[in-house]
């Protein structure tokens, strides 16, 4: 059991991020071992027929099985709230040659090939490790990262409606089974760890929705960064879905089969072209019947930059859990 001790001033600096790094890691993890990840069966066959000839040695190396420890300059806690790839790579390739080293000897045992030189010449090391994240994430992310985005802007959204709706211990409410919150502390329930630290006041946490961890949790505790959390964010097994929610019967006798449809496909908040893509209607349909259910009370709205977002209201969730999906 890992054991986080909050002040108040620490939930006052915590914060949500996303990370492309801890998307490209956490994925390199599925790839390596897809049956423990079976809802992104879908994206490990299409993305390794793509990466087939593709170089990115150093990088499962890196990343290996049992996963137990990335390197910390793979995954930092992000600074930024939404750094794009080109930032965080950026910031990788000008990693300290003594963080890089110092986080090698953590991993413990011989290390292999490529690690080896990486830890001797960390300088040729990044670079070629660089090169090879960018052509990973270009065969095999890039092409996804639009709704990848879009689910980790719906997690944080719901979240903040969390929060602002019950505080912030609601912020933690079923944010992982293995996370709980009691009073001042945060809790992960890892097997093979026993440790409980006192967040300093100063640093807060951040909490990053991270698609492929699913369905793990991960602890981010990186000096001189803020701690972090990397959890699935809510909807995930919708992510490689067109369409096919389960759409109750019976609520479709009371608000027609295509708004009860809609509302079964906002497991995770979306946008109007998502959810266009996903069941094949139109976007102008889609946002007529939004708009409806939003009148109703049982969407709301939220704009992110461009993009505006519908997520269900606690209205609809009830109605949703209240009638079965056979009627």
């Amino acid at each position: 059991m890992l054991t986080w001790e909050f002040s108040a001033q620490d939930l006052a600096r915590t914060r949500f991020a996303r990370s492309p790094l801890c998307e490209v890691t956490a994925s390199v993890e599925v790839l390596k071992d897809p049956g423990r990840h079976a809802v992104h069966l879908p994206w490990v066959r299409q993305a390794s027929a793509q990466l087939a000839g593709v170089g990115w040695e150093l990088l499962s190396q890196l990343v290996r099985l049992p996963t137990v420890y990335v390197p910390d300059f793979l995954t930092p806690v992000p600074t930024a709230s939404s750094p794009t790839i080109e930032q965080a790579l950026a910031d990788l390739a000008a990693t300290d040659p003594a963080a890089v080293r110092r986080d090698l000897a953590r991993i413990g045992g011989e290390l292999s090939p490529l690690v080896a030189e990486l830890a001797r010449d960390p300088e040729v090391g990044l670079a070629r490790l660089v090169a090879e994240i960018r052509v990973y994430w270009d065969t095999a992310i890039a092409p996804h990262w639009d709704r990848i985005e879009r689910l980790a802007e719906g997690e944080i959204l719901r979240r903040a409606r969390q929060m602002a709706v019950g505080g912030p211990a609601a912020l933690f409410a079923d944010l992982h089974p293995q996370v709980t919150w009691e009073r001042d502390t945060l809790r992960i329930g890892y097997r093979m760890v026993d440790a409980h630290r006192r967040l300093d006041g100063e640093r807060g946490l951040v909490l990053v929705p991270t698609v492929f961890a699913w369905p793990g949790v991960f602890s981010q505790q990186n000096p001189p960064w803020q701690p972090g959390l990397v959890y699935p964010p809510r909807g995930v097994a919708t992510l490689w879905e067109t369409a096919g929610s389960a759409v109750p019967e019976g609520l479709t006798r009371v608000i027609g089969r295509t708004r009860a449809w809609l509302l079964a496909e906002l497991d995770a908040p979306a946008s109007i072209g998502e959810l266009a893509e996903r069941t094949g209607l139109s976007a102008p349909n889609v946002s007529h019947h939004l708009t409806a259910l939003r009148g109703a009370g049982l969407l709301a709205r939220h704009r992110t930059g461009r993009t505006v977002m519908y997520l269900r209201t606690d209205a609809a969730e009830l109605l949703l859990r209240a009638v079965p999906a056979d009627g």
